[in-house]
């Protein structure tokens, strides 16, 4: 684990390094996400990028397209030609990264709906029920479709959790994993956006092969860094807060590495 500014540390990471990223962006939803145009100064994209904490999830709109365009343009240098991202969002961001895939000329895979049947409702009863998550994968492109995919892997998968995924049949873009944490994801404590094992672990293993470099450029508490550890990958995780990286090493320091998911 790296604590640091994600753009500044990504910046020290060679070209064609890493072999799966799983991001987890903010987004961008603080303040009843409102999209602020009213920020002039901007140079365009690539920029300096230099922000606050306090200020991490309510950005003006420019000022969050921004910031996406330099740490997706990052990834994109630092992606093996073989390797593929994969970025979680919702309706306030999901948009802007696949435009940023586009002008960065990254090629989009698949669009995953993580259905949570277990989502928190809508108190104000103003507007439906937030039940689902955005999950974009994609490649670096430039023409060729080199990223790496278990197919094999992903029809194996089975999981009692998961209503609509037989064993044997193919894996399909709607993913239907319950959002709640097991006891022991949260014994170190834990992180406002943390997300469930279950979803990272099955990135992990269709997205990768024992011995990859997983990046997780915005890691929390770590729970893609601990899904890398269980299923032998090797890892790389970058937090700007000092409380989340040393919730992180912990579970990373109790974590033990299992045979694989599917057996």
């Amino acid at each position: 684990m790296i604590l640091g500014d994600v753009i500044a540390t990504l910046k020290k990471l060679p070209d064609e390094s890493i072999d799966l990223v799983i991001a987890d962006p903010p987004y961008n939803l603080s303040k009843g996400s409102v999209i602020n145009f009213q920020n002039k100064g901007l140079k365009g994209f690539g920029g300096k990028w230099n922000k606050v904490m306090e200020e991490w999830d309510n950005l003006p709109f420019m000022d969050y397209l921004n910031f996406t365009h330099e740490w997706l343009g990052e990834i994109k240098r630092v992606l093996k030609p073989t390797g593929s991202i994969w970025v979680f969002g919702t309706y306030h961001n999901i948009g802007l990264i696949n435009t940023v895939f586009q002008l960065l000329e990254m090629e989009m895979i698949n669009e995953v709906v993580w259905y949570k049947r277990n989502a928190f409702p809508n108190l104000a009863g103003r507007r439906l029920t937030a039940s689902h998550e955005t999950l974009l994968w994609a490649h670096v492109g430039k023409g060729k479709r080199d990223y790496y995919f278990d197919y094999k892997a992903s029809k194996d998968f089975s999981d009692e959790t998961d209503q609509l995924k037989e064993r044997g049949k193919q894996m399909r873009t709607v993913w239907d994993i319950p959002n709640n944490k097991d006891r022991e994801e949260l014994k170190f404590g834990k992180h406002p956006t943390q997300k469930p094992l279950r979803v990272c672990r099955r990135i992990v293993n269709i997205s990768s092969k024992p011995g990859d470099v997983v990046l997780a450029p915005f890691a929390g508490a770590g729970s893609e860094c601990v899904a890398a550890k269980e299923l032998g990958r090797r890892y790389i995780g970058i937090e700007l807060e000092k409380e989340y990286v040393d919730i992180a090493n912990k579970r990373l320091a109790a974590t033990k590495q299992v045979k694989t998911l599917f057996d």
